[in-house]
């Protein structure tokens, strides 16, 4: 059995010079769901649901930049719970993550794929 997956469709989130490095941006996707947009120290794109999943709030694109033992993390400004950027993992709390989003940078623009990468 084959399975088909759909080509991936990209939409620009904004120019590449106005994500800073360790400031969050939240975007809005055509479906409404909302995506919070990092670009770390060392140069990479990650993106990740912007709402908190302990708390429901839009904010994860206020959280803390940082990393634990080389893995890159956001902390959410509510309760403080550490996100992996890679998976999207809860590093306090396994049974909750956040959904990770393909990103990159293209011609000029950071642009996400409008479907979401495998479940954490």
């Amino acid at each position: 059995m084959t399975t088909l997956t759909p080509p991936l469709t990209w939409i620009d989130a904004c120019p590449a010079h106005h994500l800073e490095t360790a400031l969050g941006l939240a975007t809005l996707l055509p479906d409404l769901h909302q995506v919070a947009l990092f670009r770390t120290h060392d140069d990479h794109l990650y993106a990740v649901d912007n709402l908190d999943p302990h708390t429901g709030a839009a904010v994860i694109c206020r959280g803390i930049v940082g990393d634990h033992a080389g893995e890159p993390t956001i902390t959410s400004p509510m309760l403080k719970h550490v996100f992996s950027l890679r998976s999207g993992h809860d590093l306090d709390d396994h049974h909750t993550h956040l959904s990770t989003w393909p990103v990159r940078h293209h011609h000029g623009m950071i642009q996400i794929g409008t479907t979401p990468q495998g479940t954490p």
